[in-house]
């Protein structure tokens, strides 16, 4: 049996379509059943609220463990852990993040995982296609796309690839002690973004450059402190290896990684 955290995210939600085309047994947790696939048998509970977590592991055979954004200011991953002990869940995929490797982000997450005793591991994804979501609104009434450092390009993957990557990584065991750092094919900038939102709906879409400060403000909604700190230098200055386009994805999934406009193409609903 297999256990998937955070199911019904964007990353949550194609694994689980993904395993169950692959005809695994799974069992979805999250904090609300919406978006979990029909007879897939659905868990509620809370990362953060451990002893929640108790009877979807009993009997698992691999965890794909994914944090929600707020997970570090109101979680304990060691008491997470304590529960995947106890269950005797012998492997651990984490869904870990680009800035661990590049020195950006804690690695606390991983650090505890490698420490917990089951074999693990590492799926490091850079900036997300899906994170331009929150422009929907806005390109939606005003087109109108408002973000900091309009010209500073990194790569931005597909949640649907860090999906396969991760359904790859539960379902062969081979994976196991391994860390894949997971990039979209190639650097894109905030405001090739919006160009490419508005080529999907054949209408022009105006980039507005927020200021960092203006940036902050917005991020701090939905994003602890440091985490916003973080982001915000990895996408106003990054470096190098936060610039580069990784190998994995087409090393693992036999093909390139989706680019930014097939991802647009894919959810252009979201923005009409």
């Amino acid at each position: 049996m297999m256990v998937v955290t955070g199911a019904t995210g964007n990353v949550g939600q194609p694994l689980m379509q993904a395993l169950v085309r692959a005809g695994e047994p799974v069992i979805a947790v999250s904090r609300s059943e919406t978006g979990v696939p029909a007879g897939v048998r659905h868990h509620q509970a809370d990362l953060a609220e451990p002893q929640s977590l108790e009877p979807a592991f009993q009997g698992a055979a691999v965890l794909f463990l994914l944090t929600s954004p707020d997970f570090m200011a109101n979680g304990d991953i060691n008491a997470g852990l304590d529960v995947v002990r106890a269950a005797d869940v012998p492997r651990v995929v984490l869904l870990s993040s680009h800035g661990v490797g590049t020195g950006r982000h804690p690695s606390v997450l991983e650090d505890a995982v490698k420490q917990s005793g089951p074999e693990w591991t590492m799926l490091r994804p850079g900036n997300f296609d899906s994170n331009s979501l929150q422009w929907a609104d806005t390109v939606r009434t005003q087109r109108v796309v408002a973000a900091p450092f309009g010209n500073v390009a990194v790569p931005a993957i597909d949640p649907a690839d860090i999906a396969e990557v991760a359904a790859i990584a539960l379902r062969e065991p081979r994976h196991q002690g391994n860390i894949y750092t997971l990039t979209g094919p190639e650097p894109i900038s905030p405001r090739q973004q919006a160009a490419a939102i508005g080529a999907a709906l054949g209408e022009s879409v105006r980039f507005v450059e927020q200021s960092r400060a203006e940036a902050r403000t917005q991020m701090l909604r939905y994003m602890p402190e440091p985490v916003v700190e973080a982001t915000l230098d990895a996408l106003g200055t990054p470096s190098a290896a936060e610039q580069a386009v990784s190998p994995d994805i087409e090393r693992l999934l036999g093909r390139p990684p989706r680019t930014f406009a097939e991802w647009v193409a894919r959810t252009i609903t979201a923005f009409k």
